[in-house]
């Protein structure tokens, strides 16, 4: 005789109110928009280094 006394499951989490998920949307393009900015910010130095790397070693 076995007994096999599984918890029975959470009711699901209510949804935020729809300020609440307006404004978490909100966040997550703000924070998507800063990582784009960072890569191109670091993609450009990058270019200016290589640049500047290409005018020191071709000088004369």
């Amino acid at each position: 005789m076995t007994t096999d006394e599984t918890p029975s499951p959470q009711p699901p989490e209510p949804p935020p109110p729809a300020g609440e998920q307006a404004r978490l949307a909100l966040e997550k393009k703000r924070e998507r928009y800063v990582w784009y900015y960072l890569a191109y910010f670091l993609f450009g130095i990058h270019i200016v280094a290589f640049v500047m790397i290409y005018a020191v070693l071709s000088t004369k």
